[in-house]
């Protein structure tokens, strides 16, 4: 360590110091930056000549065609969950399975699953799924710690499933193109859905009385009216899903682009549906808008502090750390992931993108270590963390919803045995690269 490198340990404990005490984030990084900058400038330990690389740097972020990904993707969520489609989506699910027991959790998963593809923004599909589907769980006798539990992760499952928002901005961070990004999470995010249904499955089987199937009462239309009813209203958002993912897929459109049509797409099945007005239109705008506003500023003044972190010899002394780790690349993995999960129980995914991931970065390409997977691999050990008690976002969000006989204690505890099942998959996924690269290689044969 040289002599001033003490003060980008400092500046780092300044940051979470700054964090703890309530501050915005984005505000926190710039005031760090400006504060250590200041010190390591008076101390003769930082350059200010290196402050004449951030309008290179913003007007680059600004120019990224691939962020503007980011607020396609939030119109288009936004829109499907204001105009009543989501929840049309939920209860029609629901009644096609609620002859199976555990059917209203099964319906739960894959609707979450669904309106993962569709809106890529955790907050809305949970509190969604929790005004609608709490209640008609709990009156159908189910379990409140499963029912609680089926929600907080189907939910996060919009931090995995593309086109999440997590991954836009992971690409970003890590340099990574993200349409091999969203094809190589497909695999996991599907496992991910595929492992609580089968816990649904079976603990259903061995409990009967945590999920009981809905009275006939409840099952009051007919085959073909239900038949109809399921065409109309799961028909075209897949459709819809299919098109944008798609089109990634086999290469016919960019993820912005396709992005573009999905925000079309989602207000052509509001206009469908009936449901399209200009209200809904300012609604999804604006808050489309303040979740982009939060993201480029958080991006910008992250911007500045790693210029200044930098430049005191911080990501050359964190680098030079994580490469000579003794048993190299897979105590880097370890310890890595166990930052990320740390961070990830404090923090929002993307604070944690700008916090954590350009320490990281560096090491990994040092190590030979395949991005893509690397990304998925945090993408899945942030969504852990996100359901993780007593801090984890998806709990808070559920908490807003849920009825006042539900105890908070019991939506922390729900959530432990799907935390279980998120750390199979990673650990599947840590053993099996294949699980991410597989679909990468077959497109990338498959197209010219």
């Amino acid at each position: 360590m040289t002599h001033y490198e003490w003060l980008a340990i400092f500046m780092f404990v300044g940051f979470f110091a700054f964090i703890m005490s309530g501050y915005p984030v984005g505000y926190s990084f710039a005031a760090t930056a400006i504060l250590f900058g200041g010190i390591g400038y008076a101390l003769g330990a930082f350059n200010l000549n290196l402050l004449k690389l951030m309008p290179s740097r913003w007007f680059g972020t600004m120019s990224d065609f691939t962020l503007l990904a980011i607020p396609f993707f939030i119109f288009m969520g936004s829109v499907f969950e204001r105009s009543g489609l989501a929840e049309e989506l939920l209860e029609t699910v629901g009644r096609l399975l609620g002859r199976v027991r555990g059917g209203l959790a099964l319906a739960v998963i894959l609707v979450g699953t669904l309106l993962a593809a569709t809106t890529g923004v955790v907050a809305a599909t949970i509190i969604m799924m929790g005004m609608i589907a709490l209640p008609a769980m709990l009156k159908q006798g189910y379990d409140k710690k499963l029912a609680t539990g089926v929600i907080t992760a189907s939910g996060t499952l919009a931090q995995m499933i593309p086109p999440s928002l997590v991954l836009v901005v992971l690409s970003d961070q890590i340099g990574v193109q993200v349409g091999d990004l969203f094809v190589g999470s497909i695999i996991p995010g599907l496992l991910l859905s595929g492992l609580y249904m089968l816990y649904v499955i079976v603990i259903t089987r061995l409990k009967p009385d945590l999920a009981p199937a809905l009275p006939p009462e409840a099952l009051s239309s007919s085959g073909s009216d239900m038949f109809r009813q399921a065409v109309r209203v799961i028909l075209p958002p897949g459709l819809l899903v299919f098109m944008v993912l798609g089109s990634i897929f086999f290469g016919l459109a960019s993820p912005t682009e396709a992005g573009s049509v999905g925000a079309a797409g989602a207000c052509l099945l509001a206009w469908m549906n009936k449901r399209f007005s200009v209200k809904l239109i300012q609604d999804a705008a604006k808050s489309t808008a303040q979740l982009t506003a939060l993201v480029i500023t958080i991006l910008f003044c992250s911007s500045l502090f790693s210029v200044v972190f930098d430049g005191l010899g911080g990501q050359r002394l964190i680098t030079e750390w994580l490469v000579n780790l003794p048993g190299g690349y897979w105590t880097f993995i370890i310890v890595a992931n166990i930052a990320i999960f740390l961070l990830g129980v404090f923090l929002e995914f993307v604070e944690i993108c700008f916090i954590a991931l350009p320490l990281v970065v560096p090491a990994a390409q040092a190590l030979g270590i395949d991005m893509v997977w690397l990304a998925v691999v945090f993408a899945i050990n942030l969504q852990t963390a996100f359901i993780s008690p007593p801090v984890g976002f998806s709990l808070f969000y559920l908490q807003t919803t849920a009825p006042k006989e539900v105890p908070t204690s019991d939506i922390h505890k729900g959530a432990l045995p799907f935390m279980a099942l998120q750390i199979i998959a990673l650990l599947i996924v840590l053993a099996f690269p294949q699980t991410v690269t597989w679909l990468i290689d077959l497109s990338a044969k498959t197209l010219p």
